[in-house]
Protein backbone atom coordinates (compact mmCIF):
# COMPACT_ATOMS: atom_id res chain seq x y z
CA UNK A 1 0.00 0.00 0.00
CA UNK A 2 1.14 3.55 -0.87
CA UNK A 3 1.66 6.18 1.64
CA UNK A 4 -0.62 8.91 0.19
CA UNK A 5 -3.82 9.53 1.94
CA UNK A 6 -6.78 12.03 0.86
CA UNK A 7 -8.93 13.28 3.99
CA UNK A 8 -12.36 14.92 3.01
CA UNK A 9 -15.72 13.93 1.29
CA UNK A 10 -15.84 13.31 -2.67
CA UNK A 11 -18.73 15.73 -2.50
CA UNK A 12 -16.31 18.52 -2.66
CA UNK A 13 -15.44 19.74 -5.41
CA UNK A 14 -11.69 20.15 -4.22
CA UNK A 15 -11.39 16.36 -2.88
CA UNK A 16 -13.34 15.61 -6.26
CA UNK A 17 -10.26 17.56 -8.55
CA UNK A 18 -7.40 15.50 -6.43
CA UNK A 19 -9.50 11.69 -6.71
CA UNK A 20 -9.43 12.31 -10.78
CA UNK A 21 -6.01 13.27 -10.30
CA UNK A 22 -4.89 10.37 -8.66
CA UNK A 23 -7.14 8.19 -11.22
CA UNK A 24 -5.72 9.41 -13.90
CA UNK A 25 -1.95 9.17 -12.58
CA UNK A 26 -2.91 5.68 -11.32
CA UNK A 27 -1.85 6.48 -7.73
CA UNK A 28 -2.66 4.01 -4.86
CA UNK A 29 -4.35 6.07 -2.25
CA UNK A 30 -6.37 5.61 1.12
CA UNK A 31 -9.50 8.08 1.36
CA UNK A 32 -10.79 8.99 4.79
CA UNK A 33 -14.17 10.19 4.55
CA UNK A 34 -15.02 13.41 6.87
CA UNK A 35 -17.61 15.43 6.65
CA UNK A 36 -16.51 19.04 7.13
CA UNK A 37 -20.15 20.28 7.56
CA UNK A 38 -20.77 18.43 10.67
CA UNK A 39 -18.25 19.67 13.42
CA UNK A 40 -17.82 17.98 16.47
CA UNK A 41 -15.85 14.97 14.89
CA UNK A 42 -12.02 13.64 16.32
CA UNK A 43 -9.68 14.11 13.48
CA UNK A 44 -6.00 13.81 13.84
CA UNK A 45 -4.40 16.78 14.75
CA UNK A 46 -2.12 18.19 11.97
CA UNK A 47 -6.06 18.61 10.10
CA UNK A 48 -5.80 21.71 11.86
CA UNK A 49 -3.16 22.88 9.59
CA UNK A 50 -5.81 23.08 6.68
CA UNK A 51 -7.36 26.26 4.99
CA UNK A 52 -10.67 27.72 6.47
CA UNK A 53 -12.42 25.50 3.62
CA UNK A 54 -11.39 22.41 5.04
CA UNK A 55 -12.14 20.72 2.02
CA UNK A 56 -9.21 18.58 1.82
CA UNK A 57 -6.25 17.36 2.94
CA UNK A 58 -3.30 15.62 1.28
CA UNK A 59 -0.90 13.60 3.23
CA UNK A 60 1.96 11.39 1.23
CA UNK A 61 4.20 10.73 3.62
CA UNK A 62 6.00 13.78 5.39
CA UNK A 63 4.24 15.76 2.90
CA UNK A 64 1.17 17.76 3.80
CA UNK A 65 -0.97 19.69 1.41
CA UNK A 66 -3.96 21.29 1.46
CA UNK A 67 -4.70 23.29 -1.91
CA UNK A 68 -6.43 20.65 -4.26
CA UNK A 69 -4.61 22.08 -7.24
CA UNK A 70 -0.83 22.27 -6.04
CA UNK A 71 -1.89 18.72 -4.87
CA UNK A 72 -2.54 17.88 -8.48
CA UNK A 73 0.66 19.29 -9.23
CA UNK A 74 2.62 17.79 -6.74
CA UNK A 75 0.97 14.42 -8.00
CA UNK A 76 1.41 14.79 -11.45
CA UNK A 77 5.44 15.84 -10.61
CA UNK A 78 6.24 12.98 -7.93
CA UNK A 79 4.55 10.43 -10.31
CA UNK A 80 5.59 11.79 -13.74
CA UNK A 81 6.01 8.33 -15.07
CA UNK A 82 2.75 6.82 -13.94
CA UNK A 83 -0.66 6.86 -15.89
CA UNK A 84 -1.30 9.62 -17.55
CA UNK A 85 2.24 10.62 -18.80
CA UNK A 86 1.21 13.95 -20.87
CA UNK A 87 -1.29 15.21 -17.97
CA UNK A 88 1.17 17.91 -17.02
CA UNK A 89 2.66 18.55 -20.19
CA UNK A 90 6.32 16.91 -21.49
CA UNK A 91 8.05 19.97 -22.03
CA UNK A 92 8.67 23.64 -20.91
CA UNK A 93 6.20 25.16 -23.39
CA UNK A 94 3.19 22.42 -22.59
CA UNK A 95 3.89 23.19 -19.15
CA UNK A 96 3.50 26.89 -19.74
CA UNK A 97 0.31 26.24 -21.80
CA UNK A 98 -0.89 24.03 -19.01
CA UNK A 99 -0.75 26.40 -15.93
CA UNK A 100 -1.78 29.35 -18.49
CA UNK A 101 -5.50 27.74 -18.07
CA UNK A 102 -4.93 26.60 -14.91
CA UNK A 103 -4.79 30.36 -14.26
CA UNK A 104 -7.99 30.94 -16.12
CA UNK A 105 -9.58 28.40 -14.25
CA UNK A 106 -8.54 29.51 -10.82
CA UNK A 107 -9.50 33.52 -11.96
CA UNK A 108 -12.00 33.00 -14.11
CA UNK A 109 -13.95 30.58 -13.74
CA UNK A 110 -13.59 29.41 -10.53
CA UNK A 111 -15.26 32.10 -8.33
CA UNK A 112 -18.55 32.37 -10.62
CA UNK A 113 -18.73 28.26 -10.84
CA UNK A 114 -18.22 28.14 -7.16
CA UNK A 115 -20.69 30.81 -6.10
CA UNK A 116 -23.31 28.76 -8.74
CA UNK A 117 -22.51 25.26 -7.44
CA UNK A 118 -22.75 26.60 -3.88
CA UNK A 119 -26.43 27.96 -4.73
CA UNK A 120 -27.26 24.66 -6.83
CA UNK A 121 -26.05 22.05 -4.74
CA UNK A 122 -25.36 22.63 -0.90
CA UNK A 123 -27.76 25.56 -0.07
CA UNK A 124 -31.05 23.79 0.38
CA UNK A 125 -28.97 20.80 2.39
CA UNK A 126 -27.68 22.95 4.64
CA UNK A 127 -31.28 25.48 5.64
CA UNK A 128 -30.40 28.19 3.06
CA UNK A 129 -32.54 29.77 0.63
CA UNK A 130 -30.93 29.91 -2.71
CA UNK A 131 -30.34 33.35 -3.65
CA UNK A 132 -31.56 33.72 -7.75
CA UNK A 133 -29.44 37.10 -8.06
CA UNK A 134 -26.15 35.72 -7.08
CA UNK A 135 -27.29 32.45 -9.45
CA UNK A 136 -28.50 34.68 -12.25
CA UNK A 137 -25.01 36.70 -11.85
CA UNK A 138 -22.77 33.93 -11.61
CA UNK A 139 -24.43 32.39 -14.78
CA UNK A 140 -23.79 35.50 -16.65
CA UNK A 141 -20.05 35.67 -16.24
CA UNK A 142 -19.64 31.87 -17.20
CA UNK A 143 -21.44 32.70 -20.33
CA UNK A 144 -19.19 35.22 -21.14
CA UNK A 145 -16.31 33.12 -20.27
CA UNK A 146 -17.86 29.98 -22.27
CA UNK A 147 -17.62 32.13 -25.20
CA UNK A 148 -13.99 32.54 -24.87
CA UNK A 149 -13.59 28.95 -24.19
CA UNK A 150 -15.63 28.26 -27.35
CA UNK A 151 -13.48 30.41 -29.47
CA UNK A 152 -10.14 28.26 -27.85
CA UNK A 153 -11.16 24.95 -28.30
CA UNK A 154 -12.43 25.63 -31.73
CA UNK A 155 -8.41 25.55 -32.31
CA UNK A 156 -7.57 22.27 -30.08
CA UNK A 157 -9.39 19.22 -28.42
CA UNK A 158 -8.63 20.50 -25.03
CA UNK A 159 -7.86 23.76 -23.72
CA UNK A 160 -4.19 23.74 -23.65
CA UNK A 161 -3.59 21.89 -26.67
CA UNK A 162 -4.66 18.23 -28.17
CA UNK A 163 -3.90 16.73 -24.76
CA UNK A 164 -6.28 16.02 -21.86
CA UNK A 165 -4.39 17.61 -18.96
CA UNK A 166 -4.95 19.19 -15.37
CA UNK A 167 -6.23 22.32 -16.66
CA UNK A 168 -9.23 20.78 -18.10
CA UNK A 169 -9.82 18.43 -15.28
CA UNK A 170 -9.59 21.41 -12.34
CA UNK A 171 -12.96 22.33 -14.36
CA UNK A 172 -14.72 19.24 -13.93
CA UNK A 173 -15.69 18.90 -10.18
CA UNK A 174 -17.79 22.84 -10.62
CA UNK A 175 -19.20 21.69 -14.06
CA UNK A 176 -20.34 18.27 -13.08
CA UNK A 177 -22.40 19.80 -10.78
CA UNK A 178 -23.91 22.76 -12.88
CA UNK A 179 -24.51 20.57 -15.88
CA UNK A 180 -26.75 18.13 -13.06
CA UNK A 181 -28.36 20.73 -11.00
CA UNK A 182 -29.49 23.39 -13.48
CA UNK A 183 -31.33 22.93 -16.85
CA UNK A 184 -29.95 26.85 -17.40
CA UNK A 185 -26.36 25.36 -16.24
CA UNK A 186 -27.02 22.37 -18.95
CA UNK A 187 -27.57 25.05 -21.32
CA UNK A 188 -24.51 26.98 -20.66
CA UNK A 189 -22.29 23.74 -22.07
CA UNK A 190 -24.62 22.64 -24.60
CA UNK A 191 -25.48 25.95 -26.53
CA UNK A 192 -21.48 26.27 -27.49
CA UNK A 193 -20.49 23.36 -29.76
CA UNK A 194 -17.20 23.35 -28.89
CA UNK A 195 -17.72 23.66 -25.41
CA UNK A 196 -20.69 21.10 -25.31
CA UNK A 197 -18.14 18.55 -27.12
CA UNK A 198 -15.26 19.47 -24.90
CA UNK A 199 -17.51 18.71 -21.65
CA UNK A 200 -18.50 15.40 -22.83
CA UNK A 201 -14.88 14.75 -23.70
CA UNK A 202 -13.90 15.40 -20.23
CA UNK A 203 -16.87 13.98 -18.44
CA UNK A 204 -16.74 11.29 -19.85
CA UNK A 205 -13.13 9.91 -18.87
CA UNK A 206 -12.94 7.05 -16.66
CA UNK A 207 -11.24 8.66 -14.01
CA UNK A 208 -14.13 11.18 -14.08
CA UNK A 209 -16.88 8.32 -13.99
CA UNK A 210 -14.97 6.22 -10.63
CA UNK A 211 -15.21 10.15 -8.49
CA UNK A 212 -18.94 10.85 -9.66
CA UNK A 213 -19.64 6.94 -8.22
CA UNK A 214 -17.81 7.76 -5.06
CA UNK A 215 -20.01 10.60 -5.14
CA UNK A 216 -23.39 8.86 -5.01
CA UNK A 217 -21.75 6.89 -1.67
CA UNK A 218 -22.77 7.40 1.69
CA UNK A 219 -20.60 5.50 4.14
CA UNK A 220 -20.20 6.94 7.70
CA UNK A 221 -17.38 9.42 9.15
CA UNK A 222 -13.79 8.44 8.98
CA UNK A 223 -14.54 5.77 7.13
CA UNK A 224 -11.02 4.55 5.05
CA UNK A 225 -11.14 3.12 1.43
CA UNK A 226 -8.08 1.76 -0.86
CA UNK A 227 -8.06 2.57 -3.90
Amino acid sequence: MGSVTVFGLPASTDVARVLACLFEKDVEFQLVRIDTYKGNHKVPEFLKLQDCSGQVTFKDGKTTLTNSREICRYVCTEHADSGNKNIFGTGALERATIEQWLQAETQNFDPPSSDLVFQLAFAVPLGLIPDQTIIANSEKKLAKLFDVYDRRLAESEFLAGDEFTIADLSHLPNSQYIVTKSEKGRELFKKRKNVHRWWNAISSRDSWKKVVEMQQEHPGLLEKFTY
